[in-house]
């Protein structure tokens, strides 16, 4: 049932900009799948979606694809639409990033598979990002700054 569900959910945002995980539900609800809002985000953790921003400004959810070289674009994109600024306190990096994005920034970070993150929190427009040593913090704060600025 699980991977059937998997697939529908898949072929819905295909096919529609779904924005919450709310109007997900409800679709899964309209194509016979009995779910809740817990089992949806579970499906979308599980799954790996994202939210990207579309032409009409709006961001709705999306899958990855796998390719290595699209899936680096697609991070670098999310990071340049939503990043407004990027600092590091200590062994802390603070991101703050356009209102209602620092989730969908956070998931392209740790996307990024950087090795010198131990965690990420990320609010409604900040993420703090702690780093493993002052060092790695710094050449972070660079790396973001680096994409952000070309």
């Amino acid at each position: 049932m699980k991977s059937k569900r998997h697939s529908k959910i898949i072929e819905i945002i295909n096919s529609k900009a779904i924005e919450t995980q709310e109007e997900l539900a409800e679709e899964l609800k309209s194509a016979g799948f009995e779910v809740t809002q817990a089992t949806v985000s579970r499906d979308i953790k599980t799954l790996r979606l994202i939210k990207i921003q579309g032409s009409d400004g709006k961001y709705r959810y999306s899958i990855i694809n796998q390719n290595k070289n699209d899936m680096l674009e697609k991070l670098s994109s999310i990071l340049i639409n939503t990043v407004i600024s990027v600092e590091n306190i200590d062994k802390i990096v603070v991101v703050k990033t356009i209102s209602g994005s620092a989730s969908a920034a956070a998931e392209a970070i740790d996307r990024l598979e950087l090795g010198e993150i131990a965690g990420t929190i990320a609010g409604d427009n900040t993420i703090f990002i702690l780093v493993r040593t002052l060092e790695k913090a710094q050449e972070l704060v660079e790396r973001i700054s680096k994409m952000l600025n070309n």
